[in-house]
């Protein structure tokens, strides 16, 4: 088998150093994101975005969080004022995740700020963080890839996947995600 390596090797020192918390925070937050967030009978916004803030992230008011929501580590994530996160939606945030005012990220999208270099025979991990402008919306089961920045308005559609920078009032659609039209806000 010419080429290929083994991965008996695979590197995972990012884990040990780039978390940001300690071990009994993490633990911590494991047990509030099961009892809170993950699970969907717990309706109540106003103890989550409290429960936010007490593990350190920047939570701007009016925010809504829907039921069946998983965040990996909250001290890495901010959201603007009066944004708006769909039920199941996954914020895998390793890096950090920056969420502008007046956001909607609706049911099942997900958020990734890791990925993997396939090409390295130690599979190292790749973090780059993801900011969503303001007024940006991120569609039902779409996903949002490492590094992203969607400008202010942008639309991601319903399942599709973000690999690249998102133009503002740009409606991109697909996967790769491409744009298909302006988006036009009616005054």
């Amino acid at each position: 088998m010419t080429g290929q390596v083994a991965n008996d090797s695979y590197n995972n020192d990012w884990y040990k150093k780039q978390i940001g918390a300690s071990k009994v925070k993490q633990i911590m937050w494991y047990l509030t994101n099961g009892l809170f967030f993950i699970n969907p009978l717990n309706p109540s916004s106003g103890l989550k975005r409290a429960l936010l803030r007490l593990f350190g992230a920047e939570i701007g008011p009016g925010v809504m969080l829907k039921p069946g929501i998983n965040i990996k580590y909250p001290w890495k994530l901010s959201i603007g004022d009066h944004a708006w996160i769909g039920e199941r939606v996954w914020i895998d945030n390793l890096g950090a995740v920056r969420i502008g005012k007046n956001v909607c990220i609706s049911q099942g999208a997900l958020l990734l700020t890791g990925n993997h270099d396939y090409t390295s025979p130690s599979f190292n991990l790749i973090v780059k963080e993801i900011v969503l402008g303001d007024g940006a919306w991120v569609g039902a089961r779409s996903v949002v890839c490492p590094g992203v920045t969607c400008g202010s308005h942008a639309v991601l559609s319903a399942g599709s996947v973000a690999t690249g920078d998102l133009e503002p009032y740009k409606i991109y659609q697909g996967n790769p995600a491409c744009i298909v039209r302006e988006r036009k806000i009616s005054t």
